[in-house]
């Protein structure tokens, strides 16, 4: 297998940081990245960052893959119900890789069915918590923690720990392929 992260976004409004700070971080320990999104061409973050789309969704082999890694923001929202997203991430999970997703993406993970049983996080505030319903109706169990683990699923609650986020996804890299 490849070292190699695939990093979901949306091609309009992708949370920023959420995309540049793991990449870095990913990059740095080694980490080829192909950003994938349901087109290719350019991709929008939300506070005006470019991203360039390696691969479109449907085109993705979670096998060449250590991680598949899905990055939030408002246009992931609008992605939530979307088959392509969800297929890949039960193809990943059905693979035995390392699927992660921060801020409002841990609920594709959830629509997708692969949070069932599972711990998880997921962005949400005081007046806005549809997101953590998203998790539980779909058999998650929500943590109010920044970055929660269960088994090889990563999740974070946004943008404040994209950070640390990242550094899980190299940590159970390392642990599950012997990457370091």
């Amino acid at each position: 297998m490849k070292k190699q992260i695939a990093m979901v976004i949306a091609q309009q409004d992708f949370r920023d940081e959420e995309y540049f700070i793991p990449k870095a971080i990913f990059e740095t320990a080694g980490f080829e990245i192909k950003t994938i999104g349901l087109n290719m061409g350019e991709a929008l973050g939300f506070f005006g960052s470019v991203a360039a789309v390696d691969l479109t969704a449907d085109k993705v082999k979670p096998d060449e893959f250590a991680a598949v890694v899905f990055i939030g923001g408002s246009g992931m929202e609008k992605l939530m119900d979307n088959k392509e997203l969800h297929k890949l991430a039960q193809a990943a999970v059905k693979q035995g890789k390392i699927v992660a997703g921060i801020c409002i993406a841990p609920a594709i993970l959830a629509k997708a069915g692969v949070l069932s049983g599972k711990k998880a996080t997921v962005w949400a505030d005081e007046k806005n918590r549809a997101a953590v319903k998203i998790l539980e109706q779909n058999g998650a169990y929500y943590i109010a923690e920044p970055v929660v683990i269960d088994g090889k699923i990563i999740t974070a609650n946004g943008p404040y720990s994209a950070r640390k986020f990242a550094e899980e996804i190299v940590k159970m890299s390392d642990r599950v392929y012997g990457f370091f």
